[in-house]
């Protein structure tokens, strides 16, 4: 086996499954999970009716490189939703359809990071806490993992200028999670400049994770993407900064497993390599449903319209009961406790019914800063219907008023 294999952690679901395991629930509540970011609103009909449509596909094998139709849609959305206008992305070049941002991070970072020509392993930058396929990508490929601290003194957002010398000499990668998950924080453009500007003098790739770009909550300042920004600054061939999106969040399909990564050609060129021999095509049918899910828009505001209605009720039931924002961005809420995450997860579950996160499973302790930046905290994905968040919320608030940890 890879000994590399070794490395890797129980993923936050399974040590969120242990931590229950011997807790009993009061039976006369019903189960409100807000722990896995799953989106529970209704799919939009007409992408499943493309997709009976067109289930006569699966027939047929599938091209690596998708249908040109797709990558069109793909890239004409992109275009328009950054303001590429003056420089539109190019299906042909710039453009991949995948099968969820999950199967394309951990594959990106098996293509891109080369250690046969150095004496140290390579460094991949994450902010932490982070979506765990960040550390399983960079472990798996033989790098070394430096964690950025994203906490409430820095609004929970990377501090570039805090990365020393010598992890930017070996860096090769850099994921960013944008708008971040948990923390729901956006990485304002003049930083998104600054990290282009790093990457320049270090020769490292950008990985942008944008899968949360659609959800936010003022409809005249969508947060900006890494593409944009390098429009703005005149990059036309988008060097070194790749992004990846998902139809999962921005249009409540999930178990569609349709996203896309787009950005600088030549890397775009070698992916689509690697991804030749890894067997990963999208089936035809999923491709013709994506389309019209790229080229609506309208689903995609009724969408935002909902999670606005759940974070006004539930922030307004937390006021003065729990230390929580709302985030600039995204479906979760990430409050600081003044207990332990893991105590009060298990005290939720067993005295309300409701399952949340706790932080510190999305996190690792930095050995620069000696902490765990997660620890807690706990993630409430607001992905449930209305009414059950507003219980959810209203259950919350009594087990805190309770004091029973």
């Amino acid at each position: 086996m890879n000994p590399r294999l070794e490395h890797l952690q129980p993923y936050p679901f399974e040590k969120l499954v242990a931590l229950k395991q011997d807790a009993t629930p009061p039976a006369e509540l019903d189960h409100i999970a807000l722990s896995i970011g799953e989106p529970k609103h209704v799919p939009p009909q007409f992408v499943l009716d493309a997709m009976a449509t067109n289930l006569g596909k699966l027939a047929n094998y599938p091209t690596t490189k998708g249908l040109p139709e797709l990558r069109t849609a793909m890239a004409e959305w992109a275009t328009r939703r950054f303001k590429l206008e003056s420089n539109p992305l190019d299906p042909e070049q710039h453009i991949l359809g995948v099968n969820g941002t999950r199967e394309a991070l951990f594959a990106f970072a098996q293509a891109v990071i080369n250690t046969e020509h150095s004496h140290q392993k390579p460094i991949v930058i994450s902010p932490n806490p982070f979506y765990q396929i960040y550390e399983g990508a960079c472990l798996l490929a033989g790098a070394e993992l430096h964690l950025l601290d994203c906490v409430a003194e820095n609004r929970y957002l990377p501090d570039f200028d805090s990365i020393p010398l010598e992890a930017l000499e070996r860096c090769q990668l850099m994921f960013i999670c944008n708008p971040g998950n948990p923390t729901g924080a956006v990485i304002p453009k003049e930083q998104l400049r600054k990290l282009i500007t790093l990457a320049d003098e270090h020769d490292f790739i950008i990985a942008s994770d944008e899968c949360y770009s659609e959800l936010y909550f003022d409809e005249q300042a969508p947060p900006p993407g890494l593409l944009e920004v390098c429009h703005e600054m005149g990059r036309t061939d988008y060097q070194r900064c790749v992004v990846f999106h998902s139809l999962s969040k921005r249009s409540n399909l999930p178990g569609l497993r349709s996203g896309f990564v787009a950005g600088d050609a030549s890397i775009m060129k070698q992916f689509l390599l690697y991804r030749t021999y890894h067997g990963c095509s999208m089936p035809l049918s999923t491709q013709l449903a994506s389309i019209s899910a790229w080229q609506d828009e309208h689903h995609v505001r009724a969408n935002r319209d909902a999670y606005r209605q759940k974070f006004d009720a539930v922030l307004d039931i937390l006021h003065g009961h729990l230390e929580v924002t709302r985030p600039d961005a995204s479906f979760y809420l990430w409050p600081q406790l003044d207990i332990n995450d893991e105590v009060f997860a298990k005290a939720l579950f067993s005295q309300q019914n409701i399952t949340v996160l706790p932080g510190s499973y999305l996190g690792r302790e930095n050995t620069l800063t000696q902490q765990n930046p997660g620890t807690n905290h706990i993630r409430m994905a607001l992905v449930a219907t209305v009414p059950e968040c507003i219980e959810a919320a209203e259950r919350i608030k009594a087990c805190l008023r309770s004091g029973n940890f």
